[in-house]
Parts: structure tokens; C-alpha cells; sequence
């Protein structure tokens, strides 16, 4: 066999640029689009999805929120569900399944063993009386249609139940039952989020039933990750598998089998990000996506959300971000905040005023990426193209969020600070 192919900074950047549809020439036309492009996108906070959505779809005089919402609650060609690390995402429906198989089933199993255990301590509440209390959850569901947790609460008085948690820690304190079985059943898939409460910015949701027949299309685990990693390798590849472990939180051992069952192929990653110290890394691709990508013929600008599936989507990311601006765009749970991206690099981080108005800074030495060539050698414009890009995709976000105020879930202290001024 021959060395491995080499893949430097600049062509991950030209492959995230086209693939995650954020360079002009390459924005979607769907909310669907934008959602099998990203594999996943993060539902933490609901108005990442949004966001996300709509700095990746090209102007055509429609709502994205409009488009975004008839396809998670009218359509259902969007699914709203724990995935991966336990996290809730919005994924494409012909994607949940294999979500559902690879990552939260097994999630929920532990989470209610976990739930138990803390009954066992802290309450005389038992097996039977959790699996009573799941089925009376349901069976209010099927019966009403779709509810709120406050609604389910009043009709199934298990759910307002207490236990101590942390008994003899110094968290010790009563916590409620409810919220945990809801969240459980959600992993589990057999109750799913639906409409919220108030607009799309809301996070109080309604729940339903999961449709009958879900769980028994979902396929093996085995073969439920290797769906999922195909789909993934070929948004985000080339990733180490340091990155897919992290995306997936899924075991080493499990990102390898899967790895194999793709026939994944080594590629050396050269350059910024590439490995500890600066040193060339093993990153992995599909066999079938090995030619080079070249970097959009245009400049690029893009506004994206807290969260956001493209800059949240690697653990090791030397390669967009330099290392130092990590303590004023993430908070310290590691998620990041607001950003602004320019030609594959963030170089920035953006954030809304109470009084509605778009603010945002460049980051020290974002002037290094506006002197950057592209991989034909063609500059990509300096520092006065990266402001008229930056300021248009300002303008765009400001005419879609219109009134509505959105202030992140976790705040990240560069975004606090743009907000405050």
C-alpha cells in the first residue's frame, strides 16, 4: 500500500465550507437540507436549531423558522430526540432509528438505572412503582394525544413525587420524579417532544406517544453505528477518532468496530489541529471520498449560533480555532457560544443586545485569516472583505429574528460582554 493521503487545514476548511453549507454558493434550499448535511443538529437550547438552519439556507423570501417548524411539527421530516453524549438533537427522520439504536437506547437503560438507584436511597419508591408510574405516563398520552409535563403531572400524581437526592453529600436535597421519567421515557423512545409552549424559542415542550412500530425499525447497535458514522464521516471526515469518540459517546471500542465496518480509510491530518503539539495526526475518511476538495471559489462569512453542530462537531479543533480564544467563546462546561466564521476559521463571536441590535468583535489576530490564500493560490480578501461579509450576514440574521430576543442557554463570557455593551 502506498503512504496515506495527506490533508491539511485548508482543505478540512474547503470541505466544511461546501459540506456544511455554509459558503454562498453552497446554501440549502430546505431545513431538511441543512439537517442531512449537519448529521445532527443540536436541540440543547431550541433556538440552535433555528439559527443553525437559517444562516445555512439561501434567501428565497420564505420564513426559516416558518420552513423549520413545518418540518418538526407538521411534516415530522425532523425528529426531536436524545442522541449522542445524552444530548437532544434535531435529526432527520430517516436518521432517527439509527440515533436511537447507536446511542440513546442504551443511554436511557442507564439512566434509569441510575434514576433507581437514587430511589433505593433517598425514597420507598421501587421498581414496580417506576414501571407503574411509566405506564400510566403512557397510557395518558395515548389517551390525550400530546401533553405538557405539567399536564401530565396533574393527571398521573406519581410524577409530582420527591425523592432525596445525594443523601449524606452536600447536594443533598428533594428532587422531583417527574422530570427524570419524562426524560427517560424520551431516551427509551417511547414518548417523543412535540410542539412547544410560546414561540420557537421555548424549551417547555409538549410530549406524545412515540409512533407505534419506531423502536422495531431501529436496527442492531453494531449496525446502527456504522449508519451513523457513515453519515457522519462523510459531513465532518476527515475526524480522528478521538473526535468520534467524543461526538458519539460512544466506547473506543465501539468507534473502531464501526470504523471497520465502513472499511474507513487512514489519512494523514497535516497542520494546525493536527495533532498534540502541532504534529501530523491519523484521521479517517470513506473509501469512496478520497479526491481533494477545493475551496469555494468565493469568500465566505457566517453567523452561527451557541451550539452550533459545525462548531461544536470535532474535539480537536486547532484547525478552526486558535487555542487562545477558547476561554471567551466557551463556557466552562465546554460549550461554545455565538461565533463568526470566515473562510473556515472562527474569527469572532457575535451576540444580541435587549434592545435587538446585532454586536460583534474580531477576535486578537483574526487578522491572520484574512491573509490567507486559498488552495489554487487565489486570495480570499482581506480585512475589508471579511467586515462587508461579516456586516451582510448581520443584516440577514437581524431581518429574521425580527423582535424576538434570544439570549443563549449557556452564556460564554464573550457573548455576555457583547450583550452588556
Amino acid at each position: 500500500m502506498g503512504e496515506p493521503r495527506v490533508i491539511g487545514a485548508e482543505e478540512r476548511r474547503a470541505r466544511l465550507a461546501t459540506r456544511h453549507r455554509l459558503a454562498g454558493a453552497a446554501r440549502a434550499t430546505t431545513a431538511e437540507e441543512v439537517a442531512d448535511a449537519l448529521v445532527a443538529l443540536h436541540g440543547t437550547d431550541p433556538a440552535t436549531v433555528f439559527l443553525a438552519v437559517g444562516a445555512r439556507l439561501a434567501d428565497d423570501g420564505t420564513d426559516p423558522v416558518a420552513r423549520t417548524e413545518r418540518a418538526l411539527y407538521e411534516e415530522r421530516t425532523l425528529v426531536r430526540m436524545h442522541g449522542m453524549r445524552h444530548t437532544v438533537f434535531v435529526v432527520p427522520s430517516g436518521l432517527a432509528a439509527a440515533v436511537h439504536s447507536s446511542s440513546a437506547e442504551a443511554a436511557g437503560v442507564r439512566e434509569r438505572a441510575r434514576l433507581l438507584a437514587h430511589l433505593a436511597a433517598g425514597s420507598d419508591y421501587d421498581e414496580p412503582w417506576l414501571a407503574e408510574t411509566e405506564r400510566l405516563v403512557l397510557a395518558e398520552l395515548a389517551a390525550r394525544g400530546e401533553a405538557t409535563g405539567t399536564e401530565l403531572g396533574a393527571a398521573v400524581p406519581r410524577l409530582r413525587a420527591t425523592y432525596v437526592y445525594g443523601v449524606g453529600t452536600r447536594q443533598e436535597g428533594p428532587q422531583s420524579v417527574g422530570t427524570r421519567v419524562l426524560r427517560i421515557l424520551g431516551m427509551r423512545g417511547l414518548i417523543v417532544r412535540g410542539r412547544p409552549q410560546g414561540g420557537w424559542t421555548s424549551n417547555r415542550f409538549r410530549w406524545s406517544a412515540a409512533p407505534e412500530g419506531a423502536s422495531a425499525a431501529a436496527p442492531p447497535p453494531a449496525e446502527a453505528r456504522a449508519e451513523l458514522l457513515r453519515h457522519w464521516l462523510a459531513a465532518y471526515g476527515p475526524a480522528t477518532e478521538a473526535d468520534l469518540k467524543w461526538w458519539t459517546g460512544w466506547t473506543l471500542t465501539d468507534v473502531r468496530r464501526a470504523l471497520g465496518a465502513l472499511d474507513a480509510v487512514r489519512v494523514t491530518l497535516a497542520g494546525a489541529g493536527a495533532g498534540a503539539g502541532g504534529e501530523d495526526g491519523t484521521g479517517f475518511l470513506l473509501p469512496d471520498d478520497l479526491d481533494p476538495v477545493p475551496s469555494p471559489d468565493e469568500p465566505w462569512a457566517a453567523l452561527l449560533p451557541a451550539l452550533d453542530p459545525t462548531a461544536m462537531g470535532w474535539q480537536e479543533r486547532d484547525w478552526y480555532l486558535d487555542p487562545a480564544h477558547r476561554p471567551l467563546l466557551f463556557d466552562r462546561s465546554g460549550n461554545i457560544g455565538p461565533t463568526v466564521w470566515w473562510n473556515g476559521r472562527i474569527v469572532g463571536g457575535w451576540a444580541q443586545r435587549p434592545d435587538g441590535g446585532i454586536v460583534w468583535r474580531l477576535l486578537p489576530d483574526a487578522e491572520d485569516a484574512t491573509d490567507a490564500t486559498n488552495a489554487m493560490g487565489t486570495a480570499k480578501g482581506g480585512r475589508t472583505a471579511l467586515v462587508r461579509a461579516v456586516e451582510a450576514e448581520v443584516a440577514r440574521l437581524a431581518g429574521r429574528l425580527g423582535e424576538v430576543r434570544v439570549t443563549p442557554r449557556f452564556r460564554t463570557p464573550l457573548e455576555k460582554e457583547l450583550s452588556a455593551g
